[in-house]
């Protein structure tokens, strides 16, 4: 495989993603991999970990076409508006993390990345700061110009697309329709073809009422939106399996021949997920013109600095973006 150059962005400085990259970064990797965060940062906390890691300063003009030796990470300085205490989150860097953000995102369509990777914000000090931002997936899909995008965390053996995401769940019934629904399912079968080389892929659909609905006693959703729907994308060639009850789909029997399972609201598929791979789960985000993996967890605040994480989620996160983007070529 030829390299490929990919943007990493460590996410809230004050959490473990600038942990988690110089901690990667003891490993080699395959492709040239360019941090995209402040060098200081790096320094400091490299210090803190008394981890040794060589920087690598890197500019837009002057990108790497080989990987960093083990022991060395090429970083795209981008400084900082305030000092970084490790576990102390501080609202002055929130327009720091969105400009690593923009960086990765505007290089990923200008070509000069392949894709992104991303370690985990904290939403809350980014709102707190002035700054209305909801997430990853909406400011990635703001930048990008893309009208609908679709969060899918993949483990080994099962990947879980959502419907709906951060809603609450007296709202989630209201939003799943037809449309939505549609547009979801499109994306999601097309990035299989695509993103993933699934050329026929096999999509187990969850119904979202307790036993599917049994019939419109427990709810008329899978009659009246889910299952017209799937009909009408099954007679396009597209192999969609129920609404189904999620009860009974998280099982081998079912699992065992399906591509991925397409779930109504967040907390009906993601805690199966996260029960069968946490900490070596990715987070991807569909839908978009270019390619983005995250982490599946949270900045760990707690953790910042201490040497007590696992690096195993960002690995996966890498090897699923080198993946995809090779299948993509």
């Amino acid at each position: 495989m030829k390299p490929q150059r990919f943007a990493l962005t460590p996410g809230e400085p004050a959490g473990i993603g600038p942990d988690l990259c110089l901690l990667l970064a003891t490993q080699a990797q395959p492709h040239p991999l360019i941090a995209i965060t402040s060098r200081d940062l790096l320094a400091e906390r490299a210090a803190l970990l008394g981890v040794a890691v060589t920087l690598l300063p890197v500019s837009l003009a002057a990108l790497p076409d080989q990987p960093a030796p083990a022991g060395s990470l090429y970083v795209w300085d981008t400084p900082l508006q305030s000092p970084v205490v490790a576990g102390q989150l501080d609202k002055a860097n929130a327009a720091f993390v969105l400009q690593t953000l923009t960086r990765a995102g505007q290089g990923c369509l200008d070509g000069h990345f392949a894709g992104m990777i991303t370690a985990p914000v904290h939403k809350g000090v980014i709102n707190e700061s002035g700054i209305a931002f909801s997430g990853h997936t909406e400011f990635l899909a703001d930048l990008t110009g893309t009208a609908q995008v679709v969060m899918m965390l993949a483990t080994r053996g099962l990947r879980v697309a959502l419907v709906t995401t951060h809603l609450p769940l007296r709202d989630v019934a209201d939003a799943i329709t037809s449309e939505r629904l549609e547009r979801v399912t499109r994306i999601l079968h097309a990035d299989l073809q695509h993103k993933f080389g699934i050329a026929n892929p096999r999509i187990l659909v969850c119904g979202l009422n307790p036993h599917a609905g049994e019939g419109g006693h427990l709810g008329h959703e899978e009659i009246d939106t889910i299952e017209p729907t799937l009909a009408r994308l099954r007679s396009e060639g597209m192999d969609l399996r129920g609404p189904l009850p999620a009860d009974t789909l998280f099982t081998p029997k079912y699992l065992e021949h399906c591509d991925a399972v397409l779930a109504m609201y967040h907390d009906q598929g993601l805690p199966v997920l996260k029960y069968k791979g946490f900490g070596a789960a990715v987070n991807v985000t569909l839908g978009l013109p270019i390619i983005r993996t995250s982490v599946d967890h949270g900045t760990a605040l707690d953790l910042a600095g201490s040497g007590k994480i696992d690096t195993g989620s960002l690995q996966v996160a890498l090897e699923t973006a080198y993946q995809m983007a090779e299948t993509r070529k």
